[in-house]
């Protein structure tokens, strides 16, 4: 922390508290984009009487615009957040977590946001919000991005924009689909993603859990080739992590390989990869998506992830060696650090 942070810290204490309140009041209208003022104070843990004085005051200041929906920030308010963002992660102890978390890793970037998604959904969407902005940070024309899927991947497709509309890139799944909900399928978040931005995407139109048997036919199809070749040329991949039990079953593998899987170690998955406490690959599924050699040939690998219970599974995956961002809370950050 810097010597005046520190010496205000002291002397006036009551600053960083008031700045604090209307950063969190102007932070969770952002993330929930339009709140009403009792939803707000009832999330603040505020009374309606001290919430109501300070957003008269923050739309005063032409920070917060009233509709009939409830406050949405103006962009006058999004921008003085971001300004704000360096300060608060310094003064509330984030940056220090991020530094340790890179250097621990041996990570190109971190970026820890505060709270814990186990607990809150807002910090899961934050953890969204901030992976959509580090992914459009990292573009540049002519790049193919592979997204993976699942709810944080849907939340920071949810979350993306860029300037400018893009023009040479294109978006795609990095594999099958799990079976699940349409909305949080690799297909759907790649084609949110290239709306978005005025790009293309393209679909891969098979299982995420094939036979080999199935796996050496399907790829015969001259259309699916044509897609997963596109898919391993990815210069940009973005992917969430998960528990080994929890996403062994939601690709519905058989009670036998998940013993298998349990006993021989396998506490984390990402990429259809599963990876023990030293991040070394227990098991691979066969799928028409990514494979590791695509992996490791990506100029930039992004991975989002939250909850203290990922901690360790986090820890597992950043061990593998082959992430280079990683965008998670603070809960997962000082359980990640614990299992280094």
């Amino acid at each position: 922390m810097s010597k005046i942070l520190q010496v205000q810290k002291k002397l006036v204490p009551d600053v960083l508290q008031v700045m604090k309140k209307r950063y969190d009041i102007l932070h969770r209208i952002l993330i929930s984009g339009t709140m009403g003022r009792r939803t707000l104070a009832a999330n603040l843990d505020l009374t309606e009487r001290t919430l109501r004085a300070e957003l008269d005051l923050l739309r005063e200041q032409g920070l917060l615009e009233a509709g009939t929906a409830g406050m949405t920030l103006s962009e006058a308010g999004k921008h003085l957040l971001e300004e704000m963002e360096p300060l608060v992660k310094e003064l509330f102890g984030l940056s220090e977590l991020e530094e340790a978390v890179r250097a621990k890793f041996g990570l190109r970037k971190v970026v820890v946001v505060a709270g814990d998604s186990d607990v809150s959904d807002e910090v899961k969407r934050e953890i969204g919000r901030i992976g959509g902005r580090v992914l459009s940070q990292s573009l540049t024309p002519g790049d193919i991005v592979a997204v993976m899927g699942g709810t944080t991947m849907a939340r920071m497709a949810a979350h993306f924009k860029v300037s400018s509309p893009l023009q040479d890139n294109w978006f795609v799944p990095a594999r099958g689909g799990l079976g699940e909900s349409v909305d949080y399928q690799a297909n759907t978040i790649a084609a949110e993603l290239a709306k978005k931005t005025g790009t293309r995407s393209r679909m891969l139109h098979v299982p995420d859990h094939l036979s080999e048997e199935a796996y050496q036919t399907i790829m015969m199809e001259p259309n699916v080739r044509e897609v997963v070749d596109m898919i391993r040329r990815a210069q940009i991949v973005v992917h969430g992590i998960g528990d080994a039990s929890a996403m062994a079953r939601r690709r519905k593998l058989d009670e036998q390989t998940i013993e298998a899987l349990l006993q021989d170690g396998a506490l984390a998955e990402a990429f259809g990869y599963y990876f023990n406490r030293e991040g070394k690959v227990m098991h691979r599924m066969t799928n028409a998506g990514l494979h590791l050699e695509d992996i490791e040939a990506a100029r930039t690998v992004i991975g989002l992830a939250g909850g203290r219970s990922k901690g360790s599974a986090i820890a597992a995956v950043l061990k593998f060696g082959h992430d280079d961002i990683l965008v998670t809370d603070e809960a997962a950050a000082e359980e990640a650090l614990k299992h280094v």
